[in-house]
């Protein structure tokens, strides 16, 4: 089992869903965050001031899945968050040791 983390922009969640839907990816979790990478923020004006934003908004998605399915979310996430600007996000993969559905007791990939 693995565990899959995106970090997208916002406007792109929801053609993400909607290419992770045509996967069959039943569950996510999104979690709105803020941070930065390369772009290291930037400046805005407010009453004729000047100041800088260091944490940008994001989206955080979490995938629980068999690893035989990371390689199709990950080219469907690549590809629906994809501006071709800077800050289009990071996907992460790592391994995940256990799963348990609290409602039934199931667990590992029967918990999925």
């Amino acid at each position: 089992m693995k565990l899959i983390t995106a970090i997208i922009k916002p406007f792109k969640l929801d053609d993400v869903r909607e290419a992770l839907a045509t996967l069959g990816v039943e569950g996510l979790t999104v979690s709105e965050v803020k941070g930065f990478g390369r772009q290291k923020g930037h400046t805005e004006l407010y009453r004729g001031a000047e100041y800088q934003v260091d944490f940008l908004p994001k989206v955080k998605l979490e995938i629980a899945t068999q690893a035989d399915n990371v390689e199709p979310i990950i080219e469907a996430i690549s590809q629906a968050a994809h501006t071709g600007k800077i800050g289009d996000g990071k996907i992460f993969v790592c391994d995940l040791l256990a799963a348990v559905r609290i409602r039934t007791g199931e667990t590992d990939a029967d918990a999925l």
